[in-house]
């Protein structure tokens, strides 16, 4: 099982990036995603979620900013990141669970806002 997450970089404050994170070696269509991040020296953090059946759950410090989206037909969960604030700045992981499987996290992808 491998996820390739592509996308980090640098931003200006109010600025956009995507996140992308292609999965392979397993059922892609039967595991819930979600995009975590963590800060230097904080813990890592749930950023926003979407289920195997499309529901959708975010952090409250990014709602109405960022959307998580899953294309099955792709194996890939994205992370599209608006308005974004230097507090965003961190290394952003994405990761797929599901009951009775172990859970899977991809190699990070750096974001950093500038202000």
């Amino acid at each position: 099982v491998q996820l390739q997450a592509s996308g980090g970089g640098l931003a200006q404050t109010g600025g956009s990036l995507k996140l992308s994170c292609v999965v392979y070696g397993v059922l892609f269509n039967d595991f819930n995603v979600a995009w975590y991040r963590q800060a230097p020296g904080e813990y890592r953090a749930l950023v926003g979620s979407v289920s195997a059946r499309g529901t959708t759950d975010y952090a409250d410090s990014v709602k109405g900013r960022f959307t998580v989206s899953r294309d099955n037909t792709k194996a890939t969960v994205e992370l599209q990141m608006n308005n974004l604030k230097p507090e965003d700045t961190a290394m952003y992981y994405c990761k797929i669970f599901r009951m009775g499987r172990p859970t899977y996290w991809g190699q990070g992808t750096q974001v950093t806002v500038s202000s």
